[in-house]
């Protein structure tokens, strides 16, 4: 659960929080085999012992920045925690979803793990399993709760996750990893968003 943003963030946190931009940033510019926690803690502003307090390698840094990046855009259990309101609560979260994946950040990561893919395999499997994996997994546990209620049938819960998670990449998404203008689809992206949404909801509809 994140913080109340009422409530000020002690030294620690806002260190760990300056160690977490710095780390998303030189991960995005470098690329995970080229990023040192040295230059994390300079570029935050801390030192290199306070780095490796909060995060004891640079693989769990790594993990805790996607992570940060799916919290930030609310794609948490307290997002997933109404299995009553189905159909508000899969809408957010296709919205909130659908803008992460196609963030400049998500988009940098992404492609710098594929390009990284054969030299570097542990950095896609971490990619993988706090991002998408994380997402997935949290979707799946919410349409469990959302079919005992008796509206919906997810037989595969699973399964009906990823296809709702890839519904969700679009046009939008492919042509932003293959670096091609996509400015046409910008305004479109809501409307194309809570129409998956809508699709989805209807097909398991009981």
């Amino acid at each position: 659960m994140t913080q109340s943003s009422d409530i000020p963030l002690s030294r620690s946190e806002q260190k760990k929080q300056q160690v977490l931009v710095a780390a998303m940033d030189l991960f995005c510019r470098q690329g995970f085999p080229h990023t040192s926690m040295d230059e994390v803690a300079k570029l935050a502003g801390v030192s290199k012992q306070t780095v490796y307090s909060h995060y004891g390698s640079k693989d769990e840094l790594f993990v805790a920045a996607i992570e940060s990046k799916c919290v930030g855009h609310n794609l948490n259990d307290d997002l997933l925690s109404d299995p009553s309101q189905p159909e508000a609560t899969i809408t957010e979260f296709a919205l909130q979803f659908g803008e992460m994946i196609v963030s400049p950040e998500a988009i940098t990561v992404f492609k710098a793990c594929v390009a990284q893919s054969e030299s570097h395999p542990e950095v896609s499997r971490l990619f993988f399993e706090a991002g998408p994996k994380h997402i997935v997994g949290l979707m799946a546990d919410y349409l469990v709760a959302v079919e005992a209620l008796g509206r919906y049938r997810f037989a595969q819960p699973h399964h009906c996750a990823v296809r709702l998670c890839l519904m969700l990449f679009g046009e939008l998404k492919l042509r932003l990893e293959l670096g091609l203008e996509a400015d046409n689809l910008v305004g479109e992206r809501e409307q194309y968003i809570r129409g998956c949404a809508e699709m989805f909801l209807k097909a398991y509809r009981v």
